[in-house]
């Protein structure tokens, strides 16, 4: 008696695959499972992709992404590609972001050619693992990833393997060897990158295929497209190719939790829309936090800026610590069809020593509102003070001479903002990384800073008998 096992979809959610006629992938496949192992239909699918070669036996994609959740057997692609590419005699470069992951890839290689019966050298060095075909010349190198790693050296195929991590330094150091191949080809695998992901190429690419702006590029990946049930089982096999044959329904319903958002990047595969690249990472102001609030010391100083389209105001405060640091909090970001009467109820009623007004939309006009209510001159400063506000905002969280309540709003904005130019003398600001947060109330709390930190509080005078 047989059951029917239902099967994850085979069929990436989302691909551009250049039209192709010819394909090498049967070789390949067949090298494969000269080892007793069987490949997925979709791994079969995506090996037609990868070897494919247009009419003058060149692959007609030198670079080749894809993306699909954990534990579905994606770098078994890469096995497949590999042995092929050692079998051809191909120069081949498989580099990771960990040691662990790059040896065991090594290890995965050596098995499936030892089931094969096919013939090898091997040299083990952790980092530096070697696999080599003498009848062929072909050769694979395992590499952790450096900045400098592969500088100088020549390879046919470069492998990039968690590729999510893949940073710009390590793309600047990998990308050009393959340069002098005459048939290079780089392959992307990986997941989409959580918050804390470093790398950021793997973003880039990815959208720069599926926007039609990279030549000789393929893609692919399971995916929602946006946050979605973590329950929906519909959903598990829709974004899960090898649900039914390497897992079960039971082994995802154990990984079902209350981070929704990470169980829809790993499991559902989804590609958030922020915390990419954003200038302040949640670690950094998180070791900013304090958990009860600190000896303030002195006046407070008052940042206020009208955001860049004219829509909101935020005004923030910033004040001395009896530590040495500057303590930060936002008062509130309001639409600006409110009016100024909240923000100037404010500045009546705190004890000020300094407001500071940014903003070209309102700050002439609440300006003249403070006149009115014979309120302090406020200060409304010129370009290069606001990039000097903006620098020592950076400086203030690298040497960590700020501290905040963690208030859930500011946190948002700071940890998903990322910089743009200033003037022309190479000055920067900062930029919100999606539409519905606005970064006028960071701007409003580094403003505050930049007024507090550059009044230093007077030492008491010592007078000595």
């Amino acid at each position: 008696m047989t059951t029917n096992v239902k099967l994850g979809n085979q069929h990436p959610t989302q691909s551009v695959i250049i039209p192709f006629t010819k394909s090498l992938y049967k070789p390949a496949i067949k090298n494969y499972e000269r080892s007793g192992r069987t490949a997925q239909e979709w791994q079969v699918d995506l090996a037609k992709d990868l070897f494919a070669v247009n009419d003058d036996g060149l692959w007609v994609h030198t670079k080749f992404g894809y993306s699909i959740p954990r534990r579905n057997g994606k770098t078994e692609l890469i096995v497949i590609r590999e042995i092929q590419g050692l079998l051809d005699g191909e120069q081949i470069l498989h580099t990771a972001h960990r040691t662990t992951t790059s040896h065991s890839s090594w290890e995965r290689v050596l098995k499936i050619l030892d089931k094969a019966g096919i013939k090898y050298k091997s040299l083990k060095a952790v980092g530096r693992e070697r696999i080599d075909i003498p009848e062929t010349g072909g050769r694979v190198e395992f590499r952790t990833r450096t900045s400098t790693g592969g500088l100088g050296e020549g390879f046919d195929l470069l492998v990039i393997d968690e590729a999510q991590e893949y940073t710009t330094d390590q793309e600047s150091a990998l990308k050009y060897v393959v340069t002098d191949s005459d048939n290079p080809q780089t392959i992307f695998c990986g997941t989409p990158p959580t918050p804390l992901s470093s790398g950021t190429v793997f973003v880039s690419y990815r959208n720069g295929v599926l926007e039609g702006k990279l030549e000789n590029a393929g893609w692919a990946e399971w995916s929602v497209e946006e946050q979605s049930n973590i329950r929906d089982r519909d959903l598990w096999y829709k974004t899960n190719p090898s649900l039914g044959t390497i897992f079960t329904e039971r082994s995802i319903q154990d990984e079902v939790g209350q981070d929704e958002v990470d169980f829809n990047i790993q499991r559902l595969g989804l590609w958030i829309k922020y915390n990419q690249k954003s200038v302040i990472s949640e670690n950094e102001w998180d070791e900013l936090k304090v958990h009860s609030l600190p000896i303030l010391q002195g006046p407070l100083y008052v940042g206020i800026k009208y955001g860049n389209d004219g829509a909101n105001v935020a005004m923030s405060i910033a004040v001395h610590t009896l530590s040495g640091k500057v303590f930060v909090e936002s008062i509130d970001c309001q639409s600006v069809r409110n009016g100024n009467q909240w923000i100037l109820k404010f500045l009546r009623t705190a004890d000020i020593q300094q407001v500071v007004i940014d903003g070209q939309s309102g700050q002439s006009i609440l300006a003249a509102d403070m006149k009115d209510f014979r309120l302090k001159t406020p200060i409304l400063p010129t370009v290069k003070e606001v990039i000097n506000a903006n620098s020592l905002w950076e400086q203030g969280i690298y040497q960590q001479s700020i501290c905040h309540s963690d208030q859930p709003s500011l946190k948002v904005v700071a940890t998903n903002s990322e910089k743009r130019n200033i003037g022309s003398s190479g000055g920067f600001g900062y930029k919100s990384q999606f539409d519905d947060t606005d970064i006028s109330l960071m701007d409003s709390a580094l403003l505050a800073h930049w007024a507090c930190s550059i009044d230093k509080p007077k030492k008491k005078q010592q007078v000595r008998y």
